[in-house]
């Protein structure tokens, strides 16, 4: 089977699976199987949408609330990214660096960053600065370790081919280390950016006056169900559509990439 059938079988599988959610949904809420005031139907949580994109929400638009979210976290993901890669890749190489290093991220990376996020909030304020430092120490971990974890398995032939050909060790990190490592590199950061997302949703629900997660977390106060699900749907779509965006960029980038 060609590739490009498979792959046409695929979006017919995932449009079949995505349709057959709503004409559930749709059932579910006008047949009565289900409260609408706590499950709104399609329709009314459409109308919803349309209300939040004409008028806004709470004096800020969609666009608002969407570019303050992906703001902050654009933000941390490229702060992560620049600490993490050279970090992680630098502790691989040198295991002296790795023993400086990586108890650190062992220790941060179980932590929820949510049980931290009250020290920053006490130590940097409500603003972006406690939300973008938070959102860089969730980031952080992922990339790293994806880095360290890659560099440590750069086969051993390679490196010693690279020294009989008469590589320094800043030619072998920069030529052969590096380039073995970016497609676990961009793994990492893929799964990183998924992470900081989620973090940054929970942290906009504890203490924030915009974003997504602060536009859902009010209409759960206000018992607007349908704006909930409008929130829970842009979020999700964000997520698919960056993720997409990054595996884009990963087969433009490493196009090698699980191949002999």
């Amino acid at each position: 089977m060609s590739e490009k059938r498979e792959r046409f079988i695929r979006i017919c599988i995932t449009a079949a699976t995505i349709l057959c959610v709503f004409v559930l949904w749709f059932l579910a809420t006008s047949l009565g199987w289900v409260n609408t005031r706590l499950v709104p139907s399609p329709g009314a949580v459409w109308n919803a949408f349309i209300e939040i994109l004409t008028g806004g929400y709470k004096n800020n638009t969609l666009l608002a609330h969407l570019g303050a979210s992906l703001g902050r976290l654009l933000i941390a993901f490229c702060g992560a990214t620049l600490l993490g890669v050279p970090l992680g890749m630098l502790s691989g190489f040198h295991p002296r660096l790795g023993a400086v290093f990586e108890p650190l991220v062992e220790f941060f990376r179980p932590l929820p960053p949510l049980a931290y996020y009250v020290l920053l909030v006490l130590w940097l304020g409500l603003g972006n600065e406690s939300k973008i430092v938070l959102l860089l120490f969730a980031c952080l971990p992922p990339i790293f370790v994806a880095c360290a974890a890659a560099t440590k398995r750069v086969p051993a032939d390679y490196k010693n081919s690279a020294r009989a050909l008469g590589a320094s060790q800043r030619q072998l990190f920069l030529h052969i280390v590096f380039f073995y490592c970016l497609p676990d590199t961009l793994t990492g950061m893929r799964t990183a950016f998924g992470v900081g997302y989620t973090t940054l949703v929970s942290a906009e629900m504890v203490a924030a006056l915009s974003g997504i997660g602060w536009m859902v977390l009010d209409a759960q106060r206000n018992m607007r169900n349908d704006v909930i699900f409008v929130g829970i749907f842009i979020m999700g779509l964000t997520g698919i559509l960056i993720d997409f965006l990054l595996r884009r960029v990963e087969k433009r980038l490493v196009p090698w990439a699980g191949k002999a």
